[in-house]
């Protein structure tokens, strides 16, 4: 799927960096493509406009931050949150032309981090209902660019089949491949899908799990957010504890996307730390990127691979191929998914 040519995907919501990395001034970032510049206003809420001066091109990106505005690093051009041209250094006298503006877009601070929609957005920002809850603490992990397609990272992070062989030197039980089976609540934007996997409990994960038995159970509720976000919501029933990860794989371009990651935790810091949370999740996370970035990018939606219809690990896959291939057609668009390398 070439996200780049499906203009229903601008309608979402994205979630591009923490609200942290604005304290120093603007930052670029690519999104589906639109190159756009975000900072603080003077409110301290984000804002976001195409990264590019109506004067002479520059990137505004290479700007500075003025009182809550965003000037060119170019010639001082400078612009309000909505993208009104509010100063020219140059002709301080004259009236700024009607047509000294740059393109803004929608943009939004939530659970810590810089939200964009480029287009009029058909859903609001996820309701994720841990974040502000007393009974959780929440945990920036990971912000890391890669090399592999949106639809590729969520089909996989449903995928139970690959923890046997992706996650074996974890948590993954390579004598036990088959995966367990979801029980699937879709809606209108998205689904929700529940399930009990075992896995591994090295002594390397006992505080993370709260258990010390070598074989403990993930119980398993995990969601699905038009297009590209994701929750997981992971349980152990064993001792209580809640390791809710939620992503948002947000596409920069047709062959890669940013890994927007955060946790929340039921636990306190002194049963289970935050760098241990970090420690333990980082290799897990590590490994998902390097086998995603050896397929192809364009992730092929084809809903006609008949071995997939009777493989278990590949029912969500299919479950967001098919949806994704609804909302497109409502809106009239089909043209970016490339055909069927091969029908197996």
């Amino acid at each position: 799927m070439l996200v780049t040519q499906q203009k229903t995907l601008r309608r979402f919501w994205y979630a591009l960096m923490p609200m942290s990395m604005l304290d120093d001034g603007p930052r670029p970032f690519t999104l589906l493509g639109e190159n756009i510049v975000v900072w603080k206003g003077a409110d301290g809420r984000p804002a976001a406009l195409r990264d590019r001066c109506c004067h002479r091109t520059a990137k505004l990106s290479k700007g500075f931050v003025e009182n809550g505005n965003i000037v060119c690093g170019y010639h001082g051009w400078t612009y309000d949150c909505s993208g009104a041209c509010v100063r020219i250094p140059q002709h301080p006298d004259n009236r700024i032309p009607a047509g000294a503006k740059v393109q803004s877009f929608h943009c939004q601070e939530k659970y810590g981090y810089v939200w964009v929609a480029l287009d009029d957005p058909l859903q609001p920002i996820p309701d994720f209902p841990e974040d502000g809850d007393p009974a959780y603490r929440r945990i920036l992990q990971f912000y890391e660019k890669w090399h592999t397609s949106p639809l590729r990272m969520m089909e996989n992070s449903f995928d139970n089949s690959h923890f046997s062989f992706v996650h074996k030197s974890n948590f993954g039980m390579i004598d036990r491949p088959e995966p367990s089976k979801y029980e699937f609540r879709p809606h209108e934007w998205g689904f929700e899908a529940e399930t009990h996997v075992p896995i591994r409990n090295p002594e390397a994960s006992h505080r993370v799990t709260g258990t010390t038995e070598p074989v403990t159970e993930r119980h398993l509720v995990n969601r699905w957010f038009l297009p590209f976000s994701r929750r997981f919501g992971c349980m152990y029933p064993a001792s209580g504890r809640h390791h809710i990860i939620y992503n948002c794989a947000t596409p920069i371009d047709d062959k890669s996307m940013m890994l927007v990651q955060w946790l929340y935790r039921n636990d306190s810091e002194e049963s289970c730390s935050t760098q241990e949370l970090i420690d333990w999740d980082r290799p897990i996370t590590d490994e998902d990127r390097d086998i995603l970035e050896a397929t192809d990018y364009d992730a092929c939606i084809d809903t006609r691979r008949r071995v997939e219809y009777h493989m278990e690990s590949d029912k969500p896959g299919l479950l967001m191929r098919r949806m994704l291939l609804e909302l497109f057609e409502r809106h009239g668009e089909t043209e970016a998914f490339l055909p069927a390398r091969e029908t197996l």
